[in-house]
């Protein structure tokens, strides 16, 4: 029986995902599957995505069924195992028995065939209970309230959530249990697209194309797909509209205008572009470590006052100060774990000490490119306070040069330019930082804050 080609290509990406530390998202939209229909396409990213997102829950099944433990099966056997018990619970169209003879030939396509017959008892004793709906709960009830369940308070947004628990107790002693229950479980929900327009003949230009959209709930620039093919669009092939969060729009929006715009981790792109959309008199620097990331970044952002270097934010050789300089630091991405579901699993406490130092290294050479009087923001897509708060207090202490702007001064600023759609400020903030949190805030968690350089 052969595999169908949507299981296939979602096998590989999870193999890929799983041995390589590849990101799902990025092998979805690669050209593996661009020869699939439609349909196959849609199918294996719902596969991959689910999946990953309910990845502790699937093995707890898997487990509960199983005569071997599963720290000792083979990855190939527990992936095509894992594809399978997302559609026995998950995905009511697909027949039970396609769900699990496809993924036992996806065990003897991965070469793992003296597993096979293992492979199908314990899919059909998972099927059997979930026939019987005796499978576990997976997706939470609507309206429940996350602090009463049958155990502990605590563990219980992690286990209904699939959720690592030393991660979710972090959010509950920084947050409160509402709050991350309300991470949680808009972290198992597929997001909402989010773009950047730069013209309203685009705009037109896509509902002619049979994109629908809806106004953004933060910044009144930005639209949320409703309906409709972006992707297949003349504008978005031409790179006239960008796929960017609501709370990544507003990060860029902070850095205000300039004349010389420094953005020193500048890949993928989707600040930058934004950035130079704002300020088109602008001379912008973007500089971006790995070369093949550069690369990419030019291809995406086609400015022409943006100029892409290839270099270390610790060690940028650039003349002259800026006036404007965006240090959007690699972080955990804890705020987009509803996008990047995988980096949960891969995650350590150990992981944010050493970001941590990292950052701070970062942050303290973007700030020594920046000139008297000028405005500095450094961001994060990060819940936690190491690679936050943390950071900036850390540079504070050991330098009087610089000074902490409260956000509500630049949020209002935007507010009265009439670019913030979002009403209430104080919701968007923590302290003098920016802080949007996933579920409480119709967007990722992302972290910002504004520094300038004293005269």
């Amino acid at each position: 029986m052969p595999v169908s080609a949507a299981r296939a290509a979602a096998f590989d990406v999870l193999l890929r995902v799983e041995t390589q530390d590849a990101y799902a998202s990025e092998l979805l939209h690669s050209e593996r599957l661009d020869q699939l229909s439609p349909a196959d396409r849609g199918l294996a990213t719902e596969l991959v995505m689910g999946t990953l997102r309910w990845q502790s829950r699937l093995d707890s099944s898997i487990a509960a069924c199983s005569s071997r433990a599963i720290a000792k099966l083979d990855t190939q056997v527990l992936i095509a195992l894992r594809i399978a018990v997302y559609q026995l619970v998950f995905l009511d169209r697909i027949p039970s028995r396609a769900a699990i003879n496809e993924s036992v030939e996806l065990v003897k396509r991965a070469r793992k065939t003296s597993a096979a017959a293992f492979a199908n008892a314990v899919l059909r004793k998972i099927g059997a209970r979930s026939d019987e709906g005796l499978a576990p709960r997976l997706a939470p009830k609507e309206g429940a309230n996350p602090s009463t369940s049958s155990g502990q308070a605590l563990g219980h947004p992690a286990e209904r959530f699939a959720h690592p628990a030393w991660l979710v107790e972090r959010w509950v002693a920084n947050f409160g249990l509402e709050k991350s229950a309300a991470i949680c479980r808009y972290d198992q929900q597929v997001p909402a697209t989010s773009i950047r327009v730069e013209s309203d003949d685009i705009l037109h230009e896509l509902e002619g194309e049979g994109v629908f959209l809806a106004p953004g709930a933060l910044l009144t620039s930005a639209r949320v797909v409703t309906g409709g093919d972006l992707t297949q669009t003349r504008a978005f092939r031409e790179g006239g509209v960008f796929i960017q969060d609501e709370a990544s729009q507003l990060v860029a929006a902070l850095v205000g205008r300039g004349s010389r715009i420094l953005d020193c981790c500048a890949a993928p792109g989707s600040k930058t572009a934004a950035l130079a959309a704002r300020n088109p008199g602008a001379k912008i620097v973007a500089a971006e470590i790995h070369p093949h990331r550069a690369e990419l970044l030019r291809r995406r952002v086609h400015a022409p006052n943006v100029q892409v270097i290839t270099g270390d934010a610790l060690a940028l050789a650039l003349q002259g100060g800026f006036d404007r300089v965006l240090a959007d630091v690699p972080c955990s991405g804890t705020g987009t774990l509803a996008r990047n579901p995988e980096i949960k699993w891969r995650l350590k406490p150990v992981d944010l000490v050493d970001l941590h130092a990292k950052q701070v290294a970062i942050l303290r050479a973007a700030l020594q490119h920046l000139a008297p009087g000028g405005r500095a923001v450094y961001s994060t897509c990060s819940l936690e306070p190491e690679e936050n708060e943390a950071v900036v207090e850390e540079v504070l202490r050991a330098s009087e040069s610089w000074r902490l702007v409260d956000c509500r001064i630049e949020l209002q600023r935007l507010k009265e330019t009439e670019e913030l759609a979002a009403g209430n400020i104080d919701m968007l903030v923590a302290g003098p930082f920016l802080r949007t949190i996933p579920g409480v805030h119709p967007c990722d968690g992302f972290f910002a804050a504004v520094l300038v350089r004293e005269s």
